[in-house]
């Protein structure tokens, strides 16, 4: 369990740093042409992953497999290779939320630095956390998680507005 729980933190942390690295880089490359509406891409963005989010956490969940329905959460099934594709899989919207960053007066070291130290940290407790437990809380926090993300864009797009 120790190994695998180190392979899930490892791999998660690592994309969910590099992820808003990369978007940040894109953003700010482009930050000059797209200043005047900087303030409704980070919330067209925020509200994407939020969006996100909520759909998922609404969504009914994937049918269990009737043959072998403990191997459900039998997370030392995984392989190294699709834990590290499950891994950039989910960060994907992470690249967005760096795009985001370019916009924004984030310290981006700090930002993907936290970002990468959080997420190793929680997902190695989620690997035993979720093995004892299960995903019995994993839709409220999707969708507390979604709020928050929309809440966040609507307050950036509000303040540019009526600055």
């Amino acid at each position: 369990m120790l190994r695998t729980a180190l392979v899930f933190a490892t791999a998660f942390g690592v994309s969910q740093a590099i992820m808003p690295l990369l978007g940040w880089l894109l953003g700010s490359t482009f930050a000059d042409a797209i200043a005047p509406w900087d303030h409704w891409i980070s919330f067209g963005l925020l509200a994407l992953v939020g969006g996100k989010m909520l759909w998922e956490a609404l969504s009914p969940d994937a049918p269990v497999d009737a043959e072998h329905p403990e191997h459900v959460h039998d997370i030392e099934a995984f392989s190294v290779r699709e834990v590290v594709l499950l891994s950039v899989a989910t960060s994907i919207d992470a690249l967005a939320v760096g795009v985001s960053f370019a916009f924004l007066n984030v310290d981006v070291a700090i930002a993907v630095t936290t970002i990468g130290l959080v997420t190793f940290a929680l997902s190695f407790l989620a690997v035993f956390i979720g093995y004892r437990i299960g995903t019995r809380f994993r839709r409220p926090a999707e969708i507390v998680g979604g709020l928050v993300l929309i809440g966040i864009g609507t307050q950036i797009l509000i303040e540019h507005l009526t600055a």
